[in-house]
């Protein structure tokens, strides 16, 4: 039986290339997925979130409140920690 040997020899390396791998992989499924789908999984959730905050303190402006809801509340924000509200 013949030895097995290492892809990467540096075991952080190769974490990180198996990390790169998956990543990519992920953004290919999301770029395949229908319309209706892609949707379901990044927007709608966090949209139906902003709506129900929305209707429980209906403010004057509508609009600027839903907007400044899914920024503050976005999950792809890198800047801050998010508080679940």
């Amino acid at each position: 039986m013949a030895d097995v040997q290492p892809a990467y020899k540096d075991k952080e390396e190769g974490r990180a290339a198996e990390e790169a791998a998956l990543s990519f992989q992920n953004k290919i499924d999301i770029n395949a997925l229908p319309i209706r789908a892609y949707l379901d999984q990044t927007v709608v959730p966090l949209l139906l979130q902003g709506i129900t905050a929305l209707v429980a303190e209906r403010p004057a402006n509508p609009v600027e409140y839903l907007a400044a809801y899914l920024l503050k509340h976005n999950p792809q924000r890198q800047d801050q920690p998010q508080n679940p509200q």
